[in-house]
Protein backbone atom coordinates (compact mmCIF):
# COMPACT_ATOMS: atom_id res chain seq x y z
CA UNK A 1 0.00 0.00 0.00
CA UNK A 2 0.91 3.51 -0.57
CA UNK A 3 1.19 6.63 1.89
CA UNK A 4 -0.97 8.53 -0.91
CA UNK A 5 -4.80 7.56 -0.31
CA UNK A 6 -7.23 9.82 -0.88
CA UNK A 7 -9.65 10.83 1.71
CA UNK A 8 -13.39 9.63 2.01
CA UNK A 9 -16.54 10.92 2.16
CA UNK A 10 -20.51 9.55 3.01
CA UNK A 11 -22.31 7.71 0.02
CA UNK A 12 -25.89 8.77 1.18
CA UNK A 13 -27.37 9.67 4.57
CA UNK A 14 -25.98 7.04 6.67
CA UNK A 15 -24.45 5.40 4.10
CA UNK A 16 -20.79 3.88 3.48
CA UNK A 17 -17.59 6.03 3.03
CA UNK A 18 -15.88 5.97 0.30
CA UNK A 19 -13.04 7.09 -1.95
CA UNK A 20 -13.51 11.10 -1.92
CA UNK A 21 -12.83 9.87 -5.67
CA UNK A 22 -14.15 6.95 -7.55
CA UNK A 23 -13.34 5.21 -10.74
CA UNK A 24 -15.39 5.46 -14.51
CA UNK A 25 -14.71 2.15 -16.07
CA UNK A 26 -17.04 2.38 -19.51
CA UNK A 27 -13.67 3.49 -21.66
CA UNK A 28 -12.35 -0.12 -20.57
CA UNK A 29 -15.04 -1.46 -22.42
CA UNK A 30 -16.65 0.85 -24.30
CA UNK A 31 -17.15 3.87 -26.23
CA UNK A 32 -13.88 5.43 -26.44
CA UNK A 33 -12.09 3.30 -28.74
CA UNK A 34 -9.84 0.39 -28.31
CA UNK A 35 -8.27 -0.78 -24.66
CA UNK A 36 -5.74 -2.76 -24.01
CA UNK A 37 -7.29 -5.08 -20.96
CA UNK A 38 -3.94 -5.85 -19.02
CA UNK A 39 -3.28 -2.09 -18.60
CA UNK A 40 -7.47 -1.54 -17.13
CA UNK A 41 -6.89 -4.46 -14.97
CA UNK A 42 -3.73 -2.93 -13.59
CA UNK A 43 -5.60 0.16 -13.32
CA UNK A 44 -8.22 -0.95 -11.60
CA UNK A 45 -5.66 -2.22 -9.21
CA UNK A 46 -3.89 0.80 -8.42
CA UNK A 47 -6.65 2.70 -7.75
CA UNK A 48 -7.46 0.34 -4.96
CA UNK A 49 -4.43 0.89 -3.57
CA UNK A 50 -4.73 5.13 -3.48
CA UNK A 51 -7.99 4.44 -2.08
CA UNK A 52 -10.40 4.59 -4.77
CA UNK A 53 -13.28 2.42 -3.58
CA UNK A 54 -16.28 3.07 -5.76
CA UNK A 55 -16.51 1.68 -8.85
CA UNK A 56 -19.23 2.49 -11.85
CA UNK A 57 -20.23 0.57 -14.49
CA UNK A 58 -23.12 -0.25 -16.29
CA UNK A 59 -24.73 -3.04 -18.08
CA UNK A 60 -25.23 -0.93 -21.21
CA UNK A 61 -21.33 -0.39 -21.31
CA UNK A 62 -20.25 -2.74 -23.91
CA UNK A 63 -23.77 -4.75 -24.05
CA UNK A 64 -22.41 -6.06 -20.56
CA UNK A 65 -18.88 -6.92 -21.71
CA UNK A 66 -18.01 -3.63 -18.71
CA UNK A 67 -19.54 -5.57 -16.29
CA UNK A 68 -18.18 -8.63 -17.02
CA UNK A 69 -14.54 -7.57 -17.46
CA UNK A 70 -15.08 -5.81 -13.64
CA UNK A 71 -16.47 -9.08 -12.23
CA UNK A 72 -12.85 -10.80 -11.64
CA UNK A 73 -11.38 -7.64 -9.43
CA UNK A 74 -14.58 -7.39 -7.81
CA UNK A 75 -14.77 -11.27 -6.64
CA UNK A 76 -10.91 -10.36 -5.65
CA UNK A 77 -11.72 -7.28 -3.67
CA UNK A 78 -15.29 -7.79 -2.45
CA UNK A 79 -14.79 -6.67 1.26
CA UNK A 80 -13.09 -3.63 -0.25
CA UNK A 81 -14.47 -2.16 -2.70
CA UNK A 82 -18.23 -0.55 -3.81
CA UNK A 83 -19.56 -1.15 -7.09
CA UNK A 84 -22.11 0.80 -9.13
CA UNK A 85 -24.14 -0.13 -12.09
CA UNK A 86 -27.20 0.92 -13.67
CA UNK A 87 -30.26 -0.20 -15.84
CA UNK A 88 -32.64 1.58 -18.28
CA UNK A 89 -30.20 1.56 -21.46
CA UNK A 90 -32.21 -1.48 -23.23
CA UNK A 91 -30.53 -2.41 -26.28
CA UNK A 92 -32.53 -4.05 -28.93
CA UNK A 93 -31.05 -7.25 -30.26
CA UNK A 94 -30.80 -6.19 -34.24
CA UNK A 95 -29.68 -2.59 -33.55
CA UNK A 96 -26.88 -2.89 -31.72
CA UNK A 97 -26.16 0.68 -31.65
CA UNK A 98 -29.28 1.75 -30.66
CA UNK A 99 -30.62 2.51 -27.07
CA UNK A 100 -34.03 2.40 -25.81
CA UNK A 101 -34.83 3.88 -22.43
CA UNK A 102 -37.09 1.46 -19.84
CA UNK A 103 -38.06 1.91 -16.44
CA UNK A 104 -41.10 -0.77 -16.38
CA UNK A 105 -40.96 -3.03 -13.49
CA UNK A 106 -40.34 -6.35 -15.24
CA UNK A 107 -37.45 -4.67 -17.24
CA UNK A 108 -35.73 -3.09 -13.96
CA UNK A 109 -36.09 -7.01 -12.84
CA UNK A 110 -34.92 -8.56 -15.80
CA UNK A 111 -31.82 -5.97 -15.73
CA UNK A 112 -30.26 -6.37 -12.37
CA UNK A 113 -30.68 -10.44 -12.60
CA UNK A 114 -28.55 -10.32 -15.46
CA UNK A 115 -26.26 -7.76 -14.35
CA UNK A 116 -25.92 -9.72 -10.81
CA UNK A 117 -24.86 -12.86 -12.99
CA UNK A 118 -22.15 -10.93 -15.14
CA UNK A 119 -20.82 -8.85 -12.33
CA UNK A 120 -20.47 -12.13 -10.23
CA UNK A 121 -21.99 -10.72 -6.55
CA UNK A 122 -24.46 -11.15 -4.85
CA UNK A 123 -25.63 -7.88 -4.21
CA UNK A 124 -25.19 -4.75 -6.38
CA UNK A 125 -23.65 -1.81 -3.80
CA UNK A 126 -25.53 1.02 -5.67
CA UNK A 127 -27.96 0.67 -8.15
CA UNK A 128 -28.81 3.49 -10.63
CA UNK A 129 -31.88 4.23 -12.83
CA UNK A 130 -29.19 5.15 -15.55
CA UNK A 131 -32.00 7.24 -17.96
CA UNK A 132 -35.60 8.54 -17.03
CA UNK A 133 -38.51 7.05 -18.94
CA UNK A 134 -40.68 9.71 -18.49
CA UNK A 135 -44.20 7.59 -19.53
CA UNK A 136 -43.18 5.35 -16.33
CA UNK A 137 -44.31 7.55 -12.99
CA UNK A 138 -41.00 7.64 -11.19
CA UNK A 139 -42.29 6.47 -8.01
CA UNK A 140 -43.27 3.09 -9.92
CA UNK A 141 -39.33 3.29 -10.93
CA UNK A 142 -38.10 3.32 -7.30
CA UNK A 143 -40.97 1.47 -6.16
CA UNK A 144 -39.52 -1.63 -7.76
CA UNK A 145 -36.33 -0.69 -7.06
CA UNK A 146 -37.31 -0.36 -3.40
CA UNK A 147 -38.00 -3.98 -3.97
CA UNK A 148 -34.65 -5.10 -5.16
CA UNK A 149 -33.21 -3.36 -1.28
CA UNK A 150 -35.71 -5.54 0.73
CA UNK A 151 -34.86 -8.40 -1.31
CA UNK A 152 -31.40 -8.12 -0.73
CA UNK A 153 -30.02 -7.75 -4.32
CA UNK A 154 -29.44 -4.00 -4.63
CA UNK A 155 -27.11 -2.14 -1.33
CA UNK A 156 -28.33 1.66 -1.71
CA UNK A 157 -30.36 3.30 -4.63
CA UNK A 158 -29.27 6.10 -7.02
CA UNK A 159 -30.61 8.36 -10.13
CA UNK A 160 -29.15 9.60 -12.99
CA UNK A 161 -29.96 12.54 -15.05
CA UNK A 162 -33.16 13.48 -12.76
CA UNK A 163 -34.57 16.65 -12.10
CA UNK A 164 -34.71 18.25 -8.81
CA UNK A 165 -38.36 17.74 -8.93
CA UNK A 166 -37.93 14.12 -9.82
CA UNK A 167 -35.30 13.40 -7.08
CA UNK A 168 -37.52 15.23 -4.38
CA UNK A 169 -40.37 12.27 -5.52
CA UNK A 170 -38.33 9.54 -5.48
CA UNK A 171 -36.84 10.28 -2.38
CA UNK A 172 -40.87 9.67 -0.64
CA UNK A 173 -40.66 6.12 -1.90
CA UNK A 174 -36.93 5.33 -0.94
CA UNK A 175 -34.15 7.00 0.21
CA UNK A 176 -31.76 7.90 -2.80
CA UNK A 177 -28.32 7.54 -2.01
CA UNK A 178 -26.43 9.28 -4.96
CA UNK A 179 -27.69 11.02 -8.03
CA UNK A 180 -25.42 10.76 -10.89
CA UNK A 181 -24.58 13.77 -13.55
CA UNK A 182 -22.33 15.74 -15.66
CA UNK A 183 -20.49 18.28 -13.64
CA UNK A 184 -17.51 20.13 -14.81
CA UNK A 185 -15.67 23.42 -15.72
CA UNK A 186 -17.76 22.81 -19.24
CA UNK A 187 -21.00 21.47 -17.59
CA UNK A 188 -22.77 23.17 -14.56
CA UNK A 189 -26.69 22.90 -15.28
CA UNK A 190 -27.42 20.84 -12.36
CA UNK A 191 -26.34 23.67 -9.95
CA UNK A 192 -30.33 25.90 -10.19
CA UNK A 193 -31.88 22.97 -9.18
CA UNK A 194 -30.58 19.25 -8.75
CA UNK A 195 -27.58 20.28 -5.99
CA UNK A 196 -30.06 22.05 -4.09
CA UNK A 197 -32.64 19.33 -3.83
CA UNK A 198 -29.49 16.94 -2.64
CA UNK A 199 -28.24 19.05 -0.60
CA UNK A 200 -31.54 19.18 1.52
CA UNK A 201 -32.31 15.22 1.42
CA UNK A 202 -28.85 14.34 2.17
CA UNK A 203 -27.97 12.59 -1.16
CA UNK A 204 -24.56 12.59 -2.51
CA UNK A 205 -23.54 13.69 -6.04
CA UNK A 206 -21.72 11.77 -8.19
CA UNK A 207 -20.39 13.92 -11.53
CA UNK A 208 -19.41 11.68 -14.02
CA UNK A 209 -17.02 13.46 -17.19
CA UNK A 210 -15.81 15.13 -14.49
CA UNK A 211 -13.02 16.25 -17.11
CA UNK A 212 -15.28 16.61 -20.15
CA UNK A 213 -14.65 13.54 -21.51
CA UNK A 214 -10.75 14.13 -21.54
CA UNK A 215 -11.52 17.39 -23.51
CA UNK A 216 -10.27 19.57 -20.13
CA UNK A 217 -6.59 17.53 -19.93
CA UNK A 218 -6.28 18.87 -23.52
CA UNK A 219 -5.71 15.14 -24.84
CA UNK A 220 -7.52 16.26 -27.53
CA UNK A 221 -8.91 19.28 -29.42
CA UNK A 222 -11.02 18.10 -31.76
CA UNK A 223 -13.08 14.82 -32.22
CA UNK A 224 -12.85 14.42 -35.51
CA UNK A 225 -9.40 14.76 -36.43
CA UNK A 226 -7.86 13.82 -33.02
CA UNK A 227 -9.52 10.49 -32.36
CA UNK A 228 -10.59 7.04 -33.85
CA UNK A 229 -13.44 6.09 -35.86
CA UNK A 230 -15.61 4.35 -32.89
CA UNK A 231 -14.86 7.00 -30.30
CA UNK A 232 -18.62 8.08 -29.80
CA UNK A 233 -17.36 11.69 -28.71
CA UNK A 234 -17.71 12.33 -32.07
CA UNK A 235 -21.12 12.63 -32.03
CA UNK A 236 -20.74 14.98 -29.58
CA UNK A 237 -22.19 18.50 -30.13
CA UNK A 238 -18.96 19.94 -28.06
CA UNK A 239 -15.86 18.40 -29.43
CA UNK A 240 -16.54 18.63 -33.31
CA UNK A 241 -15.68 21.57 -35.85
CA UNK A 242 -16.24 25.11 -34.87
CA UNK A 243 -17.62 24.13 -31.82
CA UNK A 244 -14.07 22.51 -30.97
CA UNK A 245 -12.63 25.60 -31.67
CA UNK A 246 -14.07 28.00 -29.57
CA UNK A 247 -14.25 25.77 -27.02
CA UNK A 248 -10.46 24.47 -26.97
CA UNK A 249 -9.75 28.63 -26.71
CA UNK A 250 -11.41 28.56 -23.11
CA UNK A 251 -8.97 26.01 -21.53
CA UNK A 252 -6.38 29.05 -21.45
CA UNK A 253 -7.63 29.88 -17.90
CA UNK A 254 -7.32 26.49 -17.22
CA UNK A 255 -3.61 25.85 -17.86
CA UNK A 256 -2.58 29.41 -16.32
CA UNK A 257 -3.97 27.65 -12.81
CA UNK A 258 -2.65 24.60 -13.67
CA UNK A 259 1.29 26.41 -14.24
CA UNK A 260 0.87 28.56 -10.88
CA UNK A 261 -0.04 25.21 -8.66
CA UNK A 262 2.60 23.21 -10.69
CA UNK A 263 -0.18 20.74 -12.08
CA UNK A 264 -2.36 19.52 -14.79
CA UNK A 265 -4.83 21.00 -16.52
CA UNK A 266 -6.75 17.80 -16.18
CA UNK A 267 -5.84 17.69 -12.19
CA UNK A 268 -6.96 21.48 -12.09
CA UNK A 269 -10.31 20.27 -13.53
CA UNK A 270 -10.88 17.58 -10.97
CA UNK A 271 -9.50 20.35 -8.06
CA UNK A 272 -12.32 21.82 -9.06
CA UNK A 273 -15.52 19.49 -8.79
CA UNK A 274 -13.66 18.62 -5.62
CA UNK A 275 -14.15 21.93 -4.73
CA UNK A 276 -17.89 21.92 -5.10
CA UNK A 277 -18.41 19.64 -1.66
CA UNK A 278 -17.54 23.20 0.04
CA UNK A 279 -19.17 25.68 -2.28
CA UNK A 280 -22.41 23.98 -1.78
CA UNK A 281 -22.58 22.01 0.90
CA UNK A 282 -22.88 18.36 0.32
CA UNK A 283 -20.89 15.10 -0.46
CA UNK A 284 -19.28 14.60 -4.09
CA UNK A 285 -17.83 11.87 -5.42
CA UNK A 286 -16.44 12.46 -9.39
CA UNK A 287 -15.89 9.48 -11.39
CA UNK A 288 -13.44 10.31 -13.87
CA UNK A 289 -12.53 7.40 -16.18
CA UNK A 290 -8.88 6.25 -17.34
CA UNK A 291 -7.50 2.87 -18.87
CA UNK A 292 -4.31 4.17 -17.41
CA UNK A 293 -2.09 3.62 -14.15
CA UNK A 294 -0.14 6.97 -14.52
CA UNK A 295 -3.36 8.96 -14.66
CA UNK A 296 -5.25 6.96 -11.80
CA UNK A 297 -2.05 8.81 -9.69
CA UNK A 298 -2.66 11.60 -11.78
CA UNK A 299 -6.40 12.16 -11.15
CA UNK A 300 -6.06 11.00 -7.24
CA UNK A 301 -3.27 13.74 -6.77
CA UNK A 302 -5.78 16.36 -7.40
CA UNK A 303 -7.83 15.73 -4.30
CA UNK A 304 -4.78 17.32 -2.53
CA UNK A 305 -4.90 20.50 -4.70
CA UNK A 306 -6.38 23.67 -2.99
CA UNK A 307 -7.82 26.60 -5.16
CA UNK A 308 -7.77 30.17 -4.36
CA UNK A 309 -10.57 32.65 -4.55
CA UNK A 310 -8.45 34.02 -7.03
CA UNK A 311 -8.09 30.53 -9.53
CA UNK A 312 -11.51 30.49 -8.66
CA UNK A 313 -12.41 33.73 -10.23
CA UNK A 314 -10.52 32.52 -13.32
CA UNK A 315 -12.23 29.40 -13.63
CA UNK A 316 -15.87 30.02 -12.74
CA UNK A 317 -16.79 31.36 -15.85
CA UNK A 318 -15.89 29.36 -18.55
CA UNK A 319 -19.19 26.82 -18.69
CA UNK A 320 -20.95 30.14 -19.40
CA UNK A 321 -19.15 30.15 -22.74
CA UNK A 322 -18.43 26.84 -23.97
CA UNK A 323 -20.47 26.56 -27.24
CA UNK A 324 -22.57 23.54 -27.79
CA UNK A 325 -24.59 21.18 -25.94
CA UNK A 326 -23.52 18.10 -24.11
CA UNK A 327 -25.07 15.44 -26.51
CA UNK A 328 -27.46 16.26 -29.60
CA UNK A 329 -30.35 15.18 -27.91
CA UNK A 330 -30.47 16.44 -24.41
CA UNK A 331 -34.36 15.48 -24.34
CA UNK A 332 -32.83 12.20 -21.98
CA UNK A 333 -30.75 14.68 -19.49
CA UNK A 334 -32.19 16.31 -16.54
CA UNK A 335 -31.36 19.90 -18.17
CA UNK A 336 -33.70 19.01 -21.26
CA UNK A 337 -36.83 18.22 -18.38
CA UNK A 338 -35.99 21.14 -16.11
Amino acid sequence: MTDNRIATAALGAGGPAVGVQGLGCMGMSFAYGPADADTSRATLERALELGVTLYDTADAYGDGDNERFLAPFLRAHSDEVVVASKFALSIPPDEPDRRIIRNDGPYIRQAVEASLKRLDVDVIDLYYMHRRDVNVPIEETVGVMAELVREGKVGQLGLSEVTADELRTAHTVHPIAAVQSEWSLFSRDIEAGVVPAARELGVTLVPYSPLGRGFLTGSFADADQDLTAGDFRRRMPRFTGANAAANAALLEPVRTVAGAHGATPGQIALAWVHRRAAVHGLPVVPIPGTRRPARVEENTAATRITLTEEDLALLDPIAAQVAGTRYADMTFTSAGRE
